[in-house]
């Protein structure tokens, strides 16, 4: 069965030249780089050489950058660490619709004081400076705001709410997983004090990811161990990973601009056929323009404003070869509506409807045309049992 890959914002296929620069390190060259040995110190230099490279590609001193397993211990470490050392300051501002390694992780901080306060996002997702500014006041220990919404595509504007933070001197951070590689992040331009991503986004091997911390934010580590990563992040290093992390930036970037130009193309030919050729009503979730062009969430519904089960509709379409993802989470045996769409403020029967696709460097124009004929046949299907 042809299998289409729609998926790409869940994680991507490792590119080959990534896992070429790769091999050595999982052979060979295996030494452990806190090792005083020729074979640990060969692998050490690999790592600072590493390190400089990642801080260069994204604006950071190379001392400001911290090799972690991923974008979910970034989020946990930055905001663990930065309200470690917020004194008497207890409140968060984040928003609903981050992704849940942000939002749980404040959850958790409820247990020692913390309070969250959500700034509003608009309809198409979007945290603006004012939405900050309406929020943060003296009490404020930390804003955390996604650069890019990883269900609906939606761009925060970094720069316009890092102007706010600093106003009112509150570090501020973000997780770019989304963003990182596909469009441009230079810390010192968007005006960030920490920031996370993580590798397999952007065709790199999964388990390894960054954290950016600029010298003198108030910080604190969080994964207490050795003497790694000068004392801010206990733990081996993940040599291989951070081999291939640091190349599939370094090509994410380099060709950043040819992919999105083919992603921009894509989506069109997307929204072009689903409106000619499926006769049910297609909803854009999110930003119509203004978004990453990879991530488009969409909803369906007949004449008679009747909706289908997403959940459903994701495995029918998997049946069909075709991987999508879906904005809803199983929770208990109770579906719910996508925590992000419901935050958009979308009618649970909508949300509960949605698909998310995102397209990835392989996708082609015939991939676009053997996704809409299948949905096509799927929702006629599932309308018409409905």
């Amino acid at each position: 069965m042809k299998t289409v890959y729609f998926d790409h914002a869940a994680t991507t296929p490792l590119d080959e030249r990534v896992l070429e620069a790769m091999m050595p390190y999982l052979k060979e060259n295996y030494g452990n780089p806190n090792s005083a040995h020729h074979l640990g110190q060969k692998t050490k230099v690999v790592i600072e050489d590493a390190r400089e490279k990642v801080a260069s590609l994204i604006g950071a001193e190379p001392s400001e950058i911290v090799f972690t397993s991923g974008g979910t211990e970034s989020d946990n470490a930055v905001i663990k660490g930065a309200l470690a050392v917020s004194g008497n300051k207890k409140e968060v501002i984040t928003s609903e619709i981050e992704h849940h390694a942000v939002l749980h992780t404040v959850e958790m901080e409820k247990m020692r004081g913390i309070k969250p306060v959500f700034a509003k996002p608009d309809a198409t997702g979007k945290i603006t400076a004012d939405a900050v500014r309406e929020a943060i006041n003296e009490n404020t220990a930390l804003v955390s705001l996604m650069h890019v919404n990883n269900e609906i595509g939606t761009i925060n504007p970094l720069s316009e709410i890092a102007e706010v933070c600093r106003e009112f001197d509150v570090p501020f951070h973000s997780d770019t997983v989304q963003s990182l590689g596909k469009l441009p992040v230079d810390v010192r331009e968007l005006g960030i004090d920490f920031l996370s991503g993580s590798a397999h986004k952007i065709y790199g091997p999964k388990g390894t990811g960054i954290m950016y911390v600029k010298n003198g934010a108030r910080w604190v580590p969080w994964m207490i161990g050795g003497s790694q990563e000068r004392r801010r992040r206990g733990g081996t290093l993940n040599v291989p990973g951070i081999v291939g992390f640091t190349k599939a930036l370094e090509l994410a970037i380099e060709e950043m601009d040819n992919h999105t130009a083919r992603f921009t193309k894509l989506r069109s030919l997307l929204l072009e056929q689903l409106r000619e050729k499926l006769s049910v009503k297609v909803t854009v979730n999110g930003p119509q323009d203004n978004g990453v062009p990879h991530i488009l969430n969409l909803s369906f519904s007949d004449a008679d404003n009747k909706h289908i089960d997403g959940e459903m509709l994701l495995l029918n379409l998997d049946i069909e070869g075709i991987c999508v993802s879906n904005g809803s989470a199983c929770t208990s045996g109770a579906v719910e509506p996508s925590h992000v769409l419901a935050g958009i403020g979308m009618e649970p029967n909508l949300a509960n409807s949605s698909i998310r696709v995102s397209l990835g460097k392989q996708n082609t124009e015939e991939d676009i045309t053997y996704l809409v004929d299948k949905l096509d046949a799927v929702l006629d299907r599932m309308f018409t049992i409905a």
